[in-house]
């Protein structure tokens, strides 16, 4: 969950904005490189992403699935290195803004699924790994944008 002073609005339309997700995973040289590669993506659009993670380069494509501004989207893995990966964004506002007292403040709830690859190993991977990787990118991701 990350708690941001900026409106409900702003901190979706952040979330949904390629330019800050690429500011937000500066430490993996991620890069939009197909799709959608700035600005806002908006609902049945896509964008491939291209970053370093683990020592190599990987390629993922996803699609927003679902749009509800200003309150939820989802985004799809439709090509990558996942079996699958669904990834929920749920905004809501805050009565007295998330710093206490700073009007316009709000949530947003990262809920993240996916599968990884490679049948009983990628179980052993996804659970040793994956999970905490990918929680730590989302939460990383979430401070930089309540900024």
């Amino acid at each position: 969950m990350t708690l941001s002073a900026h409106p409900v609005e702003v901190l979706f339309d952040r979330a949904r904005s390629i330019d800050e997700h690429l500011g937000s995973m500066a430490g993996t040289r991620e890069r939009a490189v197909a799709g959608v590669t700035s600005g806002l993506i908006g609902e049945g659009e896509e964008v491939t992403w291209e970053a370093r993670h683990f020592g190599v380069r990987m390629r993922l494509s996803s699609r927003v699935m679902e749009l509800d501004f200003p309150t939820r989207f989802v985004d799809e893995q439709v090509a990558g290195p996942f079996r699958w990966f669904r990834h929920e964004h749920v905004f809501s506002a805050l009565p007295g803004g998330a710093g206490g007292g700073v009007d316009g403040g709000s949530r947003m709830v990262d809920r993240v699924e996916f599968a990884a690859p490679f049948g009983v190993l990628g179980v052993v991977v996804e659970r040793l790994v994956l999970r905490g990787y990918l929680r730590r990118l989302i939460e990383e991701r979430g401070r930089y944008l309540a900024g």
